[in-house]
């Protein structure tokens, strides 16, 4: 809500404007008294009435005012004009019928003020009308027919005295012209658009400020447009296309370009008549030379144009920002912090200027997120206005302690943010200058106090669910890509900016036996909770089969039928590369998913298209054929998803093209810095994931040998035999005892607890020599807890275990293989 806004049982804190504590119950009734008194009595009656709306704001803490007036030859109420943020935020519709069940109606035939809360408006018959936020709403009679409607942007409704101030404001609305009949164009009017047509009846002082002769005006709104900056042409248009329907801001700044070349800044301010269907039909209102009006504080035009700022701002520091522009630059403030009341402590959002020389000494030396002499108790006077809820004010030469104090030694204003019932934060405003408070530039800090602490309350939750939407996107990701051998990986994900939302792209690198690696990259149908919890599955079930030693196809043929037996909605793609990093080959299978680009040494590049298969979950038997890729030292493979080459105004092809282009002009050697580059012009309202790799050789490959161990009596003789003679081929001396018992050990559990073919590997890398024994059972062997002393088998293992550098068992086409690593005499220590 804002400012001053509490529960209708009263039960609130007094929030005046002064530290001192003056101010009693009825203060703001009063200085609306006064501005009303103030209004210029020759202002035309439009804007009289527009300026009595923008008191409704301040003074009334409204987020939204609007006057109503009876149309008999409709039978309805139209509205005549409001101030504030878009009405259809709020449901408030262009006209009501009189006889209907409305608040605006029911106000006017029973001539009594309606003061409803969010859960009053829930219960009406009517609700079903209204979007679905919290917020309160109040219809005032108008003595001359029709109502003043007001609505907070709190659930808990308008106190006492915000009551008062609207029964005032209602008082002071004298009956404006019929919205509909006569010639649809009001007293002093500057023009009149027909919105289905275009053609304009605008005034010579119009045409004066377009620079355009009457006898050369053919009465088309195209020819006025014409003289708009392009920057600023979609904002007017949005004002005066034909079929646009009034959102009730009704005030507009464009510039438009004089005969010599200078930008000219002009005012429209209009409202939209509606036809007898309730759409809109004419245009009407002024234009005015924006230099010529009146700038002031007391403006209360800056209050709206905050309102509908902070009605959009999405995050906590988007809330700041309007802030500091609201405040800053028109009051002439040297510095602006806004804070956040977390506990007993404010933590800093915005700090504007942000460079801590512009700072306090005290504050430089404190400089972080959190309040310099946090907690808040430890400041007693910004303690005692956060407790007592009112903005407090000091002049030049106030008794402060030094961390308020330096802040604005000229001038200082603290404002508590209010947001339903409670703080949410607090904003400080210091000038260096003194600084003399008026009773305007008062009421504007309470008007931005009000706004601002339901804004950031807002905020603060959308960060909160930001944050937890990203903290899930990130644990389904990969924390960090693996060290790679003979190449280098670096990814990128970017989630979508259109809306909190879960996004279904990944990708993965896997490391899999015998120096090969897979690269994965894919994109889930959807953006929601069920298509991130789908990627999650996706992910984990390609890791697990190519764990198992699969080829290419048969991992993804897998992933598809889980998929599909999963009887899930939802179909994911997927691009899968196996690459033998010893070899520099490397196959591709595609299931519905963007081909690989490969970038070559030379600089060309190259969309690997290849047959592919049908998105996984979509066919229960399906193929997906492997399409080999040649990879040289030097080649840079690229995976995306859609999101960085296709958008609404960008076709895959063309989108894939320039991604090569763009790939082939980037220097491989810092991938990290090519990635940023690709995604800078990124399409964010989809997410985006990019997976490079560039692949630059073995510079020392692996020496390996293999045998095929018989089942016959000397087999484990064999092996040790086949054993000795590779490492004399290598000429490895070390460790030979250690090498042929783990050998004895690991073949002789093969041989007697499987069934089957069994493999002897053996490679040497790095003076490290790994032994692995493949067999057809899928069991792992167990490491025994004990051996009693009358056991005659289980110390295989525990024996592997004591001299051996490592060892373990995955799984390998259906069976298993147990390895197990010696280190050699000279073996380079760990990153060496």
């Amino acid at each position: 809500m804002s400012e001053g806004a509490a529960p209708a049982t009263g039960k609130r804190c007094n929030c005046g404007v002064g530290s001192e504590g003056a101010a009693a119950r009825g203060s703001r009734t009063l200085r609306a008294e006064l501005a009303l008194k103030a209004l210029v009595a020759d202002l035309e009656p439009g804007e009289r009435l527009r300026r009595v709306l923008e008191q409704g704001l301040v003074f009334a803490g409204a987020a939204l005012t609007a006057v109503y007036t009876p149309d008999g030859a409709a039978d309805t109420l139209s509205l005549v004009d409001s101030a504030g943020v878009p009405r259809t935020l709020y449901g408030l519709r262009e006209s009501y019928p009189l006889p209907g069940a409305s608040p605006v109606a029911d106000a006017h035939r029973t001539g009594q003020p309606l003061w409803l809360t969010a859960r009053d408006l829930g219960a009406r018959a009517d609700a079903h009308r209204l979007p679905g936020r919290d917020f309160s709403l109040a219809a005032v009679p108008l003595h001359s027919g029709g109502c003043l409607v007001a609505v907070g942007d709190g659930p808990d409704g308008f106190d006492d005295e915000q009551r008062s101030c609207l029964r005032l404001l209602a008082g002071a609305v004298s009956r404006p012209a019929p919205a509909r009949g006569g010639t649809g164009r009001p007293p002093g009017s500057s023009f009149s658009l027909a919105v289905g047509s275009g053609r304009i009846d605008v005034d010579d002082e119009m045409l004066d400020l377009f620079g355009v002769e009457r006898h050369g005006f053919d009465g088309r709104v195209e020819t006025l447009l014409a003289r708009t900056v392009p920057e600023d042409l979609p904002s007017l248009m949005s004002v005066v296309a034909a079929g646009h329907r009034s959102i009730g801001e009704r005030e507009l700044e464009f510039r438009i370009l004089q005969p010599s070349g200078e930008p000219k800044w002009l005012r429209l301010r209009g409202r939209l008549l509606p036809a007898g269907d309730g759409r809109p039909a004419r245009l009407v209102g002024t234009v005015a030379d924006a230099s010529k009006l009146r700038p002031a504080v007391s403006d209360v035009t800056r209050i709206q144009r905050l309102a509908a700022a902070l009605a959009t701002a999405g995050t906590v520091r988007d809330v700041g920002g309007a802030v500091v522009a609201a405040l800053r630059t028109p009051l002439g403030a040297d510095r602006v912090a806004l804070a956040e009341l977390e506990s007993d402590r404010l933590v800093v959002t915005v700090l504007d200027p942000p460079e801590p020389e512009a700072w306090p000494q005290l504050w430089r030396s404190e400089w972080r997120s959190e309040w310099p002499d946090a907690p808040v108790r430890a400041m007693p006077t910004l303690a005692a206005a956060l407790r007592e809820g009112r903005a407090a004010i000091w002049s030049v030469g106030a008794d402060l302690e030094p961390a308020l104090a330096e802040v604005g030694p000229g001038g200082l204003a603290v404002l508590p943010l209010p947001a339903g019932g409670h703080v949410a934060g607090a904003c400080l405003i210091g000038w260096d200058d003194p600084h003399d408070f008026g009773p305007d530039e008062r009421a504007l800090l309470t008007a931005v106090a009000g706004l601002a602490g339901q804004a950031l309350v807002r905020a603060h939750a959308f960060d909160a669910e930001h944050e937890l939407i990203s903290m899930l996107q990130r644990a389904l990701l990969p924390r960090r890509l693996p060290r790679l051998p003979g190449a280098e990986a670096v990814a990128r994900y970017l989630p979508t900016t259109a809306g909190l939302e879960l996004g279904g792209d990944w990708y993965d690198v896997i490391p899999l036996p015998d120096n090969h690696v897979a690269f994965v990259i894919g994109d889930v149908q959807g953006h929601n909770a069920g298509a991130a919890t789908l990627m999650g599955q996706m992910r984990t079930a390609l890791r697990a089969y190519a764990a198992e030693g699969h080829p290419p196809d048969v991992v993804v043929s897998h992933a598809n039928r889980l998929l599909v037996e999963m009887e899930s909605d939802l179909f994911a793609t997927c691009c899968y590369v196996d690459v033998d990093m010893e070899e520099g080959t490397a196959w591709s299978v595609r299931a519905g998913h963007l081909p690989p680009v490969l970038r070559h040494p030379d600089g060309s590049t190259e969309i690997a298209e290849s047959e592919g298969g049908p998105p996984l979950g979509v066919l229960t038997q399906a193929d997906f054929p492997m399409s080999p890729l040649a990879l040289r030292p030097g080649t840079v493979l690229a995976l995306t998803t859609d999101g960085l080459v296709e958008c609404a105004d960008l076709d895959i092809e063309d989108g894939l093209a320039r991604l090569s282009g763009e790939l082939s002009a980037a220097d491989p050697g810092h991938l990290g810095t090519v990635a940023d580059a690709l995604l800078a012009g990124a399409n964010r309202s989809d997410d985006v994931a990019l997976l490079l790799m560039r692949y630059d050789g073995m510079a020392v490959r692996p020496r390996r040998e293999s045998w095929t161990v018989w089942r016959v009596p000397e087999a484990v003789r064999h092996a040790r035999r086949f054993t000795l003679r590779a490492l004399r081929v290598w000429g490895v001396t070390e460790e030979r005892d250690t090498v042929l018992l783990v050998v004895s050990e690991l073949v002789t559990n093969a041989l007697v607890h499987t069934d089957g073919q069994v493999r002897l590997d053996l490679a040497l890398f790095h003076q490290r020599l790994r032994i692995a024994v493949a067999d057809a059972s899928p069991r792992t062997p167990v490491k025994p807890t004990s051996i009693g002393w009358e056991a005659t088998g289980g110390r295989g293992i525990l024996l592997v275990e004591a001299v051996s550098a490592t060892w373990g068992a995955l799984p390998v086409g259906g069976g298993k293989q147990v390895w197990a690593d010696i280190a050699l005499e000279g073996e380079p220590p760990a990153g060496g």
